[in-house]
């Protein structure tokens, strides 16, 4: 998984010094075509001044790219599956937690080939349907539905359809389980 820092600004001024230079721009050009100054150009490229979107949207225009690349978010990944994969955690190893979206199954598509790895899996579903083999098992979850599994169980997932599927997905380490804390102390806990 691709690693976010913990400040979204981090590394913000080099980005936009190295957009800049890509496009061989000086800062008195970058001002005439945005109408920011060269002063705050110049301390956003050294990080002495917080950015803004008022500032980083003509940024991103100028320098033909998205504001994800600017502040170095990591864009989702769409897999050749189809599937629509995006990052919610930053911290490499341990506990990961993505969101994915799964699209709708085709009338050609194969059967299942299912698969097995280290860790343990446990999914949400937000929208859609899901279908989840596992081993002999074959399941479908509807919205507000939950999965949890061994990866060492032979398994598979898509879309049941007939539109995409929308799900939370946290993947751990093997031997690494969710904690639920299930149990309410009165009416508010």
């Amino acid at each position: 998984m691709d690693t976010q820092p913990d400040n979204p600004s981090a590394g913000l001024g080099d980005r936009l010094r190295a957009a800049r230079r890509k496009q061989n721009l000086t800062l008195a050009d970058v001002a005439a075509g945005t109408g920011i100054s060269v002063s705050t150009l110049s301390r956003l490229e050294s990080g002495g001044r917080r950015a803004t979107l008022e500032l980083l949207l003509p940024l991103a225009e100028l320098y033909d790219v998205s504001l994800d690349e600017l502040v170095g978010r990591t864009p989702p990944r769409r897999q050749p599956s189809g599937r629509v994969v995006v990052p919610l955690t930053r911290e490499p190893g341990g506990l990961r937690a993505y969101k994915m979206i799964l699209p709708p199954p085709q009338d050609d598509e194969a059967a299942p080939q299912l698969r097995t790895h280290e860790g343990w899996e446990w999914m949400y579903v937000l929208s859609g349907r899901l279908r989840a083999v596992l081993a002999e098992h074959d399941l479908v979850l509807g919205k507000g539905e939950a999965l949890e599994f061994d990866t060492h169980v032979p398994h598979w997932f898509g879309s049941a359809g007939p539109g995409p599927a929308e799900l939370l997905t946290l993947f751990g380490p093997q031997g690494e389980r969710v904690h639920v804390r299930a149990r309410s102390r009165g009416k508010w806990g």
